[in-house]
């Protein structure tokens, strides 16, 4: 991949990191009392887990593009894998929240991605923290879309 490419590559992921995130917060605090979509109750822990993933891959993507920005080539898929993760999970946290009955069909998906992202970020728990906590992050949303899947 030419440089130039992969500043392009780097800076539509933090576009997308960006976007989603702000999107996240303002879903998060947007209304304080419940009126959540029917059966949006049974996906709690969707919700949360897949919440938790893209606190944690936000925080993961961001110390992968400092990394790379330091030349540090062998980030690269970590932050694609990651990017791949914000997007499913930000998808999965909508659908759940609001009971969607494409909720089942997104877990299936997202479970995929959680376990690429985790695999992806196990190689580096022991050098990053943000990868660490971004792949166990991935482990138990994994388990969260499993056990929907049940």
């Amino acid at each position: 991949m030419q440089r130039r490419e992969m500043l392009k590559t780097v800076a539509g992921a933090v576009a997308v990191a960006m976007t989603s995130s702000v999107v996240a917060a303002g879903e998060n605090h947007e209304h304080h009392h419940d009126h959540g979509a029917p059966g949006s109750k049974g996906y709690a822990g969707l919700i949360d887990s897949s919440s938790d993933c893209l606190k944690t891959g936000e925080a993961c993507m961001a110390h992968c593009l400092v990394l790379l920005g330091q030349g540090d080539k062998e980030m690269a898929a970590c932050a694609q894998s990651v990017g791949e993760l914000l997007a499913t999970c930000n998808a999965l946290m909508k659908l759940a929240s609001q009971g969607s009955k494409f909720t089942p069909a997104m877990a299936k998906v997202t479970a995929d991605v959680c376990t690429s992202c985790e695999t992806q970020c196990r190689q580096y728990e022991n050098k990053h923290a943000e990868c660490k906590a971004c792949a166990d992050a991935c482990a138990a949303c994994l388990k969260e879309c499993k056990a929907l899947a049940a």
